[in-house]
């Protein structure tokens, strides 16, 4: 649904004035009619916010009551036991201005295929439960060589025969 909106903006982008301008005011009234009515709904209910779509409205206009940190940390709570089953683990150093940074642990860090692990797992979870972060910076994460392949480490050398 997310997406659908994303790509109507676009072509909405794409239209010749003044229908372009038309768009979008109509655009930004409705969403300030449908954030102060979800105001109201928040300050009066219990709000579903493990819901994703919810969660994603909540934030468009502000609202989102869990802080970002305790998101955050939600999110890497979830994939702790995917790192720690590899070796690793994951701590976070701290949030500011959009940007979370973290610090890979234990065979994690400095891992060739740390920057993989961080994108498919920690990034992911990170953006589903807090969509508003704009960047991550993680200590130890290293990126894929110029060639694109990863190098591989033997932890413990192979006993010859």
């Amino acid at each position: 649904m997310v997406e659908a909106v994303e790509v109507l903006l676009d072509q909405v982008e794409g239209f010749p004035e003044p229908q372009r301008e038309v768009a979008t005011e109509l655009v930004s009234a409705l969403l300030d009619m449908y954030g102060e009515g979800l105001a109201r709904i928040v300050a009066a209910c219990d709000v579903p916010v493990d819901d994703e779509l919810v969660s994603h409205l909540l934030l468009l206009h502000g609202l989102h009551p869990v802080p970002i940190e305790t998101r955050v940390g939600r999110a890497l709570d979830e994939v702790r036991p995917y790192l720690v089953a590899h070796g690793g683990g994951v701590e976070l150093l701290g949030i500011a201005d959009g940007v979370v940074h973290l610090r890979l642990e234990g065979a994690c860090n400095g891992c060739p295929s740390s920057a993989l692990t961080l994108r498919t797992a920690v990034e992911e979870a990170i953006a589903r439960a807090a969509p508003d972060v704009e960047r991550i910076d993680a200590e130890g994460a290293v990126e894929p060589s110029a060639s694109g392949l990863l190098q591989i480490e033997i932890a413990c050398p192979v006993p010859a025969h």
